[in-house]
């Protein structure tokens, strides 16, 4: 079994790389990519990075959790080993530079900025205070990112929907799937996962490895932000049926 890659270094060398990667994206997102854009560039530059971050992040994560042998029941409290150390350092340089992107760029969306803030303290703390738990974050991450490439395009794709036609079919299309797909993976299998999380913790069988602050404040973290995904989604189901309701009622006028 791998041994933890847990220490006391602030600064391990993958972090620095991935906060570079991720910097290139932007400044390749605003300046070449989405250049057009023009006041917009830096809606299309998160988009971009966040394609750079989901899916792989998902391949990694679930690569670290195929490959590191470990009893089941201690999954949940095990020591971070350097591959999962590895993928929480890919993602906490992803939020970080979005950060400060939106900080820059999008100062007055709160509700996105706090969730950067509040994912960047659950995987800090998991990776530099605690050493361990990174197995039961890696799985939420796992649910969290899974979504990440359609709804990028889903972003994209709204972005431009009021003047560019195939934008605006490529949503109309995207949008029954991909609130289906964020409905079971958010609204289901992601409270799975934390209600798991809060009885394994509430049982005291990571008593000794993983504090109580720690734990506690990563399931009333991890359970806001569930809360959250599953209120939008229910907010862009009700608009989508909506304005198919609308549609209908126009071509019934119509005909």
């Amino acid at each position: 079994m791998e041994t933890s890659s847990f220490n006391h270094s602030f600064f391990p060398a993958t972090l620095p790389s991935f906060l570079l990667l991720f910097l290139t994206v932007n400044l390749i997102g605003n300046f070449i990519i989405f250049r057009s854009w023009k006041s917009s560039s830096h809606l299309g530059a998160s988009c971009l990075m966040s394609l750079f971050h989901g899916t792989p992040a998902v391949v990694m994560a679930s690569h670290a959790l195929l490959t590191t042998p470990r009893a089941t029941v201690h999954s949940f409290a095990s020591p971070n080993t350097a591959v999962e150390s590895t993928v929480l350092d890919f993602s906490m340089a992803y939020f970080t530079v979005d950060l400060f992107h939106y900080l820059i760029f999008i100062p007055n969306d709160f509700i996105f900025i706090l969730h950067h803030i509040a994912t960047l303290y659950v995987f800090a703390t998991c990776r530099f205070a605690v050493g361990h738990g990174a197995h039961a974050l890696l799985l939420l991450l796992i649910l969290a990112e899974a979504t990440s490439a359609c709804q990028n395009a889903w972003t994209i794709a709204g972005y431009r929907k009021h003047d560019v036609v195939l934008a605006r079919r490529v949503r109309e299309l995207l949008s029954p799937p991909f609130y289906l797909f964020y409905t079971l993976v958010r609204g289901l299998a992601g409270p799975v996962v934390l209600y798991d999380m809060a009885a394994f913790y509430g049982s005291g069988a990571a008593e000794g490895v993983i504090p109580r602050w720690a734990w506690l404040s990563w399931l009333v973290v991890i359970g806001f932000a569930i809360l959250v995904s599953v209120l939008w989604v229910i907010r862009n189901w009700v608009d989508w049926f909506r304005e198919k309701n609308n549609s209908y009622k126009k071509f019934k006028c119509n005909d």
